[in-house]
């Protein structure tokens, strides 16, 4: 643990007033081997000792030996697990695409904040979809709101509307 919280030191140390926080593999998926969640944790209070604000949690990625349960938000628990171990902000990732699947990340206090990659790189326009389906209000920019199946020439929740 050292090199990375030697690394994220000197990143606070020139940005003190900057938000900064880390992504790391909550465990390998070996069984046996170098790093598991207890580990993760570890690190994750040892960053929170010196100023880190959150910690992306995902996992995998570095042995040719793991075996990973891939599903929809596979890897939540670990944040989970972290933020309730010590109390840092967490950001869950891990196959969260359904926007009621994030919403239920968030209200139950799961993680802090969800990251996608999957379902933004499907579908740039995302959030503006989730919101939709959350029904929650969203802000388009007017060049945007004429392609909106129900927008079209309406004046848009958020936005001013034209003069």
């Amino acid at each position: 643990m050292r090199f990375p919280l030697k690394i994220f030191q000197a990143v606070h140390d020139v940005a003190p007033d900057t938000p900064v926080g880390v992504r790391f593999s909550a465990t390998d998926w070996v069984e046996g081997s170098g790093w598991a969640l207890e580990e993760s944790c570890q690190f994750a209070a040892k960053l929170q000792q010196i100023g880190c604000d959150f910690i992306d949690v995902s996992s995998g990625g570095n042995s040719p030996l793991q075996k990973i349960r891939v599903g929809a938000g596979y890897q939540v628990g670990f944040a989970d697990h972290i933020r309730r171990e010590t109390g840092l902000a967490t950001m869950a990732v891990g196959m969260i695409n359904d926007p009621r699947q994030a919403e239920t990340i968030i209200s139950t206090g799961q993680a802090d904040f969800v990251a996608m990659a999957r379902g933004m790189l499907y579908d740039p326009r995302w959030p503006w979809h989730a919101a939709e389906v959350l029904r929650a209000q969203a802000s388009f920019p007017p060049q945007y709101m004429r392609g909106h199946p129900t927008l079209q020439g309406e004046p848009i929740p958020g936005n001013p509307p034209k003069k």
